[in-house]
């Protein structure tokens, strides 16, 4: 059909590529471990004839890693406060692919510095599609947990938690190494976790506590992972201070969108799940619009 494209989320180490109508509406998809993280610059060209193998000779247009330092060709970030129209402003053109690579967005605030890559299509695109005001706090909880704030549809203010990624160093590596194997779900140890977790200036000390409290008989070695990962996910949460009494819409599923709708209505918040993938789907396809 004339107007199809497909749409791709590209991450560090998943990829998601969609075909979707010239309406917006996803169809098929292609759902990968091809990340950033397995490709070379040299790659990109091919892994983009494969997609199309798959979904159709059809425009590209992708978010996400794609568009860093370590992805294919690095795409400038749009500075904050940006909207969906900054971003579509910002598209790289690679043209000799009929492809387009979506930037990121910056914040160089005054003392403090992030960035994001991807996040920023899913939250413009939860507002676009009236899923979330205007004006929002969103959490993307992941390897990296994203706090993303809006003001009038613009992504205002980014903070990045690295929350997933010390929780997986810690099980591989170090003292906790062995000890961290059981199961993480939402319950009493997880909840210990967050209240130890939670507002802690002590983190590493607490931490450590994981090990003590198994040596001591005061937590069973199969709920050492669960109160673990709630005493990070706890002390994320936790430092934010405003949070009591406020909506959080919360951009993600399964069991990790459970520990932090578990841990923000600990803080006090009002969590709202929403569909990460709607989000996307509408995001990519205003910037689609926008672009042609």
């Amino acid at each position: 059909m004339a107007g199809d494209y497909i749409a791709i989320d590209w991450g560090t180490t998943n990829r998601r590529a969609w075909r979707m109508s010239a309406g917006g509406i996803p169809d098929e998809v292609a759902k990968d471990a091809r990340g950033i993280l397995s490709l070379t610059p040299e790659d990109y060209p091919s892994e983009i004839s494969a997609l199309r193998e798959r979904l159709g000779d059809l425009p590209v247009i992708a978010a996400g890693m794609v568009g860093s330092n370590r992805g294919w060709r690095e795409v400038p970030y749009v500075d904050a406060p940006a909207d969906i129209a900054d971003l579509a402003r910002g598209t790289l053109e690679l043209a000799d692919f009929g492809v387009r690579l979506i930037p990121g967005v910056a914040l160089r605030s005054a003392g403090r510095a992030d960035v994001m890559r991807g996040e920023e299509v899913q939250v413009l695109g939860a507002i676009a599609a009236g899923l979330a005001p205007d004006d929002a706090l969103f959490c993307q909880p992941g390897t990296h947990n994203k706090w993303i704030a809006t003001a009038d549809g613009r992504v205002s203010d980014i903070a990045t938690a690295l929350t997933g990624e010390l929780f997986a160093l810690l099980r591989g590596h170090g003292i906790l190494a062995g000890m961290l194997d059981g199961d993480v779900a939402d319950g009493a140890p997880f909840r210990d976790g967050l209240s130890r977790g939670a507002g802690a200036r002590d983190l590493t000390v607490a931490l450590f506590e994981v090990r003590a409290r198994v040596l001591l008989g005061r937590l069973a070695p199969a709920d050492a992972a669960a109160f673990a990962s709630g005493v990070l996910i706890g002390a994320d949460v936790g430092s934010r201070d405003d949070l009591a009494g406020r909506e959080v819409q919360l951009l993600a599923g399964g069991a990790l969108a459970d520990l932090y709708a578990a841990a923000i209505t600990h803080a006090g918040g009002r969590p709202v799940t929403l569909d990460s993938e709607r989000a996307f789907a509408a995001g990519i396809h205003r910037l689609w619009e926008l672009t042609q």
